[in-house]
Parts: C-alpha cells; sequence; structure tokens
C-alpha cells in the first residue's frame, strides 16, 4: 500500500510540474506574441506617419517644424526614461521581433523561372524604395538643422537688439550666463564698461605699492654690486692647517690676500681662525673644570 502511495504521490508531482511548465511556456508565448502585435502596430503607425509627412512634403515646402506644448514633451520625456530603463535582454528580444517583422521569408521554394524573375523585381522594388526613404530622412534631417541654425540666429540677433536697448553690451545676453551687473551710476554720460576687478585695482596702490617698489629697486642695485665685486683669494698656509683631519686633501696654496680697491676690506683669515680656537680652548677648559667640580661633588 505504501508503495502505491508513493507511486500515486510521484505521478501527481510530475502532473503538477509538467502543468507549470506548460503554464510558463504559455505565458512567455503570450508574451511574445503581445509583443510582436504592438511593435506591428507601432511599424504600422510608422509608416504611416511616415507616408503622411511625405505627403505633406510634397504638398508644401513650408518650415518642417512644429512647437510641442510642455505635456507632450514630458511624456516623450517618460517614454524616453522607459526606453533607457529597459534591460539588455528586453532590447535584444524588442530588436529580434522587429527584424522578424521587417526581414520577411523568401519562400522561393518550387518556384518557376518567371516567378523566380517577378520576386527578384520586387526585392529590387524594396530596396530602391528603402533607400529612396533614406535619402529623404537625410534631406529631411538636413532641412531641420538648417531650420534650427536659422532659429538661433534670429534669437542671437532678438537678444542683441535687447541688450542695445537696455544699454549693455550687444553680447551680454547671449552668452550661457546672465550679464553682469553695471557698477556705474544711470545719472553717468559716459557708461562703464569695466569689470569689477578692473574698478577695484583703481583703489589699490598707495604706499604699499610705493614701499614695494623702493625695495625691489634697492634689491636689484645690491644684488648687482655684489654680483660685480671683485673676488680675494685667500693667503698661503704655514705649516699645518688648524682643523685639519688625518685624511683631509691639503689645501691649495694661494697667494696672500691684496685688497682690490680702497673701500674693499681686506679678509684676515688668520686672526679669524685662531679667535676660533682661542675660543675652542676655553670651550675645553671651561668643560674640565665643571666636570671636576661634580666629581668633588660626588665626593
Amino acid at each position: 500500500m505504501r508503495a502505491e502511495e508513493e507511486k500515486r504521490l510521484a505521478e501527481k508531482k510530475k502532473q503538477e510540474e509538467e502543468r507549470r511548465q506548460r503554464e510558463v511556456e504559455e505565458k512567455k508565448q503570450r508574451d511574445i506574441e503581445e509583443k510582436r502585435r504592438r511593435l506591428e502596430e507601432a511599424e504600422k503607425k510608422r509608416q504611416a506617419m511616415m507616408q503622411a509627412l511625405k505627403d505633406q512634403a510634397n504638398k508644401s515646402k513650408g518650415p518642417n517644424f512644429t512647437i510641442s506644448k510642455k505635456a507632450e514633451a514630458g511624456m516623450h520625456m517618460s517614454s524616453a526614461q522607459l526606453e533607457r530603463n529597459k534591460t539588455k535582454e528586453q532590447l535584444e528580444e524588442e530588436k529580434r521581433i522587429s527584424l522578424s517583422i521587417r526581414i520577411k521569408p523568401l519562400n522561393i521554394e518550387n518556384l518557376s523561372l518567371d516567378k523566380l524573375k517577378a520576386k527578384a523585381l520586387e526585392l529590387w522594388d524594396c530596396i530602391v524604395k528603402l533607400e529612396t526613404e533614406k535619402y529623404d530622412l537625410e534631406e529631411r534631417q538636413k532641412r531641420q538643422d538648417y531650420d534650427l541654425k536659422e532659429l538661433k540666429e534670429r534669437q542671437k540677433q532678438q537678444l542683441r537688439h535687447k541688450a542695445l536697448k537696455k544699454g549693455l553690451d550687444p553680447e551680454a545676453l547671449t552668452g550661457k550666463y546672465p550679464p553682469k551687473i553695471q557698477v556705474a551710476s544711470k545719472y553717468e554720460r559716459r557708461v562703464d564698461t569695466r569689470s569689477y576687478d578692473d574698478k577695484k585695482k583703481l583703489f589699490e596702490g598707495g604706499w604699499e605699492t610705493l614701499s614695494s617698489e623702493e625695495l625691489e629697486k634697492i634689491w636689484k642695485t645690491r644684488s648687482e654690486q655684489f654680483t660685480k665685486r671683485k673676488h680675494a683669494k685667500l693667503p698661503k698656509w704655514f705649516g699645518e692647517r688648524p682643523g685639519k683631519k688625518k685624511n683631509d686633501p691639503d689645501s691649495p696654496e694661494e697667494e696672500e690676500v691684496k685688497p682690490a680697491d680702497e673701500d674693499v676690506e681686506p679678509v684676515y683669515v688668520e686672526e679669524e681662525i685662531e679667535e676660533e680656537v682661542e675660543e675652542e680652548e676655553e670651550e675645553e677648559e671651561e668643560a674640565e673644570e665643571e666636570e671636576e667640580e661634580e666629581e668633588e661633588e660626588e665626593e
């Protein structure tokens, strides 16, 4: 009994699984058919719109642009957002369905020679029609670009006239940003066109500028005097150089110091070295005395 019950449950489970799979497949097929139907309707509407535009262009050669309302613009924006939010799989599926609608099967099997020739002529006419539509669309785009440029130029001219009426620069209203605030008084006869920074610099300077210029002048004169000075040579060493270590190279023997000018004082290097040596000896003696005092205190 238990084996029969398990067998019956397994059979029931299998049937449920098959039914679920059939429902999923049917739902997928219905979605594909719905998408195909919607794309076919969109394609028919597009073809009708293209034909209407073509007829209208043939009838009248006026401006081929229309001003849409805000509501329509909002609807277009929402549809564009919906298009952007679609996944890659959805776009691929729509592309495949659209191509299946546009690319019709040839069905040339078991056709006679005359029917094949007629089929070839039909395909050739289709190619000519598509190329004609492509050329018409390109020309329409060129005309629309020209109309947009013309409208922008008209708008620029109107903004120039408006700026001149307000007493502004002709290019003040044509830029990306609004015009700068005029600092000049409206009662002045001559309108000041300088910027705020230029006007601010008029009140800068005074004593600070004069002092900086004077310091710059003094620095230049002293630097020139320093670069043009005459260099005096060091005197010869007598005996071993003070402070020379074991592996140091010997000092170059040079001439004694001779004053280059009367104003320039001679450099006495030996006296300076002797003073340094005496100072070092005094420091060593002081250090020794401090050490002796510390030792006495410890005892």
